[in-house]
């Protein structure tokens, strides 16, 4: 019985991480031309996505951009965190017990948590590269295949 509750805690989060969508008020991906080949691909989570996922946003756009503009594949450029941390804070409690005549109050102080929203810019320049001495640049067919599979894409209606 733990194990079931454990796995259905698990799967209740994972449904609330951010899916794989376009860039809407609970994150997403998006894909903005700079100019020539250079594209900004920009991830962003809520609380409850993974890092680790936005990591693969924001590779996984990169190989659709490249694949969907006719090139096979892509250099990073750049890299930058967009991670933003919020902070929240829970409501004090206080409760008084009359005893006879006397009162006695005590109160429990809230307390303050962190939330933190992973993000992830790059910057990419696309293009079609031949031979075995392509360093530095992904295969944008390869990336697409790697990480396609894992990613929570939203059902459409």
């Amino acid at each position: 019985m733990k194990r079931f509750v454990a796995i259905l805690a698990l799967l209740l989060v994972a449904g609330c991480q951010t899916p794989y969508q376009d860039m809407g008020l609970m994150g997403g991906v998006t894909a903005a031309p700079i100019g020539g080949d250079v594209y900004r691909i920009s991830a962003r989570g809520n609380g409850y996505t993974d890092p680790t996922l936005i990591q693969d946003y924001v590779l996984l756009k990169a190989a659709e951009t490249t694949l969907q503009a006719g090139k096979t594949h892509f250099v990073i450029l750049g890299s930058q965190d967009a991670s933003r941390q919020e902070f929240g804070q829970t409501q004090g409690v206080m409760q008084t017990n009359v005893y006879g005549n006397t009162a006695f109050t005590t109160y429990t102080p809230g307390s303050t948590y962190q939330i933190v929203k992973p993000g992830q810019d790059l910057m990419i320049k696309i293009g079609n590269l031949t031979g075995p001495n392509n360093f530095g640049a992904f295969d944008a067919n390869q990336v697409f295949n790697a990480i396609n599979p894992r990613v929570n894409r939203p059902k459409k209606s």
